[in-house]
């Protein structure tokens, strides 16, 4: 059997949203796809290992069918040829197939497949299912066919297709990998480490930590992954990502994590050796009636403004670090500078010295959103030459700018990371600023305070410009001497 490409891989999956077009918003692609796009792959990979289990028993299907030959276990009447074979009321086959696996794998696959409403004819007719089941059948997306990176790629690409799709919503669950391969860099995830997103949408930045350690030559599986998402289909989505690139050393929770954190230990809350978060911007409602007595503990620099929980995630964020925990945050711009409670929650952080670095980056960058983002960066314990000191970096002008959207581009990355690990001052670009500085500021991070745009001056002197405007007056007396001339002769 000839494997799959990764481009056949992206339009098969491009397509199947195609068959969906009309009765599903675009919006809600995703709510479909992702359950059966995963649903395919586990039935395939348990029909392959069940074909070597086989094999190896000289044909014993009661031996092949044993829970210890197989990743997941799929129970009679769900597998995917099951549904295949369907015609009349196919909606109801794939929920049923889908609750009957969750049950049967209850300690990974719970709740794994969302809560789409597959039976609803209005939206779902039979037709349009046998359709999707068709297309989706067309390939076998076993092991030996599809390996765990290749479609784990696809369902990357999958994501950031809906995101296009549907632009206006895809911030929700969608941070661009541009960003995302950013953080990845300044966090610097080695083996055995312990990461943590606390907004994880579809896991990205919790696969960008794995592929970091590949790309050192690092052994990733050492890595153990944690993420708590409080939207359901991203939640499962990011379950299901996970186990479509083969990881298997993660626990993400579907919750509210500002209002019920879920990871704990013996003392409190959890923590880790990275943070890494692009949380929703500007919260409204996320819980400031029970911050100033937060029975987790994270109330270490004040009660955040009751319709803005930027500094909620901060504070939850570094109070989930250890003792050499290290943290990297996208935040609005607002969040440097607004006054109030705001004002205070920075200056207490600021002079708890854990602010290593902020970095502007440039408008448009982000789905649904024009606003220009910051990316600040914590450590609980700074180098040295870091303490009392705050890097901030000017990367607005770091884009492509497209028609609709910019992009960071790798040069750009490249640019930024450089500049953050030579901790150096740039003209322009780069500022290292005392704590002195930033108290003679009021603790506003608002980054033109301190990284000043040199304007150079290129006008030319008062003598140039008479001499440059009296060619020009000479250059046109003798231009409309030859038009007068030209006129003459085509009237003559």
């Amino acid at each position: 059997m000839e494997k799959l490409s990764l481009s056949q891989l992206e339009q098969y999956l491009s397509k199947a949203a195609w068959i969906l077009k009309g009765p599903v918003d675009a919006s809600d692609f995703k709510v479909y796809i992702f359950p059966l796009l995963f649903f395919k792959r586990i039935s395939d990979v348990y029909h392959e290992e069940y074909k070597l289990a086989l094999k190896e028993s000289d044909g014993d299907k009661e031996y092949a069918q044993l829970p210890e030959f197989h990743r997941f276990v799929i129970p009679n009447g769900c597998h995917w040829k099951d549904v295949r074979e369907t015609t009349t009321n196919v909606g109801l086959a794939i929920e049923k197939a889908l609750r009957g696996i969750e049950q049967a794998n209850q300690q990974f696959l719970y709740g794994i497949f969302g809560d789409a409403q597959w039976s609803n004819k209005n939206k779902l007719s039979d037709r349009l299912l046998i359709d999707l089941v068709e297309h989706f059948s067309q390939y076998d997306l076993c092991n030996s066919n599809a390996e765990p990176d290749m479609l784990g790629n696809a369902y990357e690409y999958l994501i950031k297709h809906f995101a296009d799709l549907t632009n206006k919503k895809a911030g929700e669950f969608y941070t661009p990998r541009s960003v995302v391969h950013l953080l990845g860099l300044i966090l610097d995830p080695h083996e055995g480490e312990t990461i943590y997103d606390p907004a994880c949408g579809t896991g990205g930045m919790l696969l960008e930590c794995i592929d970091h350690l590949k790309h050192n030559n690092e052994d990733y599986r050492t890595l153990k992954l944690f993420g708590q998402e409080k939207n359901l289909t991203s939640s499962s989505i990011a379950r299901m990502n996970m186990f479509l690139h083969g990881i298997e050393d993660f626990q993400i929770h579907r919750g509210d994590t500002l209002k019920d954190p879920a990871f704990f230990e013996a003392d409190g809350l959890k923590t880790f050796d990275c943070v890494i978060a692009n949380p929703p911007f500007s919260l409204k409602d996320w819980g400031a009636e029970n911050w100033a007595n937060d029975p987790y503990g994270r109330n270490i620099a004040g009660v955040p403004p009751k319709g803005n929980g930027d500094m909620a995630w901060v504070q939850h964020m570094i109070k989930s670090m250890n003792n050499t925990g290290r943290m990297t945050v996208v935040l609005p711009h607002g969040a440097l500078f607004r006054k109030g409670a705001e004002g205070k929650i920075r200056q207490a952080l600021l002079e708890q010295d854990m602010l290593e670095a902020v970095i502007g980056l440039g408008g448009n960058i982000f789905y649904g959103t024009q606003l220009a983002a910051c990316i600040m960066v914590f450590k609980k314990e700074k180098d040295a030459v870091k303490k009392d000191k705050v890097l901030f970096i000017d990367a607005s002008d770091q884009v492509r700018e497209g028609r609709a959207q910019s992009y960071l581009e790798p040069e750009h990355i490249n640019q930024i990371f450089e500049w953050l690990k030579n901790y150096d001052d740039v003209e322009n670009y780069v500022k290292v600023v005392s704590k002195d500085d930033l108290k003679e500021n009021d603790y506003n991070l608002n980054i033109p305070l301190y990284v000043e745009k040199v304007i150079e001056d290129n006008l030319p002197s008062v003598e140039e410009a008479l001499i440059d405007l009296k060619s020009a007056w000479i250059e046109s007396q003798q231009a409309e001497e030859k038009f007068k001339m030209i006129l003459k002769e085509f009237l003559a």
